[in-house]
């Protein structure tokens, strides 16, 4: 049996293009939820908003936010889960950075890029999946519009847990909540799904609604519309019972994903 697994939901309303700002205002919260937690999970483009400005908002690997997010991580001693503006060789990613005390365990670059807002205009996409291991969970980031390609997110891996890091705003926040679960049914994982609060600099309203949900589809945390911590245990139980009880997974179909 696997240890079980402390996550902490960071649902906040990020300062719209001002990583300075919203560093200071995560110092406050973080520190504030003074949580025993294994890992914080923050939502996506969690330094400035879901911005396409990123020309001005661009940070390198070598940044002030990694620096930040190096520093928290070790006064924390826990790891600490979100997307950022990078540019690297001329071009820029919406990149998930997983920071642990020791250093950056993992980069996740969003594969798929939100066309109705221009960023596949700007952004760069991914091609490749991330799996992180942690205290023998096996555990798959993505972000926001990943959500609604179910083959991206396909447990092929023995996964336990897919993590979604999103700024999913409230006009669409029916779709955010039936899709998520039905990640958690078809893949027989748990699902975390962290979203932004509040009203952006383009007039976009955010209602938040992160969650957590088990294997089966039920919700074990789900977070209202308001700047809120929320830590959740997670324990490998329920994961072993469903896939032996449902061993839906062994039936899955067999093809190959073009990138």
């Amino acid at each position: 049996m696997k240890s079980d697994l402390r996550v902490t939901l960071v649902q906040f309303e990020p300062v719209w293009e001002d990583p300075p700002r919203n560093r200071n205002k995560l110092d406050e919260l973080l520190i504030s939820g003074n949580s025993n937690t294994d890992i914080f999970i923050l939502p996506e483009m969690f330094s400035t908003g879901f911005t396409m400005n990123a020309t001005a908002m661009a940070e390198t690997m070598q940044g002030a936010t990694i620096h930040w997010l190096q520093e928290k991580s070790v006064l924390l001693q826990a790891d600490i889960v979100g997307s950022i503006i990078v540019e690297e060789e001329d071009h820029y990613f919406n990149r998930l950075i997983w920071m642990s005390p020791q250093g950056i365990l993992a980069t996740y670059d969003k594969r798929h890029l939100f066309g109705m807002a221009g960023e596949d205009k700007v952004f760069t996409a991914g091609r490749s999946q991330v799996v992180v291991e942690k205290k023998g969970w096996r555990l798959a980031p993505f972000i926001c519009y990943d959500l609604r390609f179910p083959v991206w997110s396909r447990n092929t891996s023995e996964i336990d847990a897919l993590i979604y890091i999103a700024c999913f705003p409230e006009k669409r926040h029916y779709a955010w909540q039936q899709l998520l679960v039905a990640r958690a049914i078809e893949n027989q994982t748990y699902v975390i799904g962290v979203n932004r609060v509040g009203w952006d600099g383009e007039g976009q309203y955010y209602a938040g609604d992160s969650v957590v949900i088990d294997p089966g589809g039920q919700e074990l945390v789900k977070l209202g519309d308001q700047e809120v911590l929320r830590t959740c245990i997670l324990n490998y139980g329920p994961v072993e019972s469903i896939r032996y009880e449902q061993p839906f997974l062994g039936d899955r179909d067999e093809f190959e994903i073009k990138i």
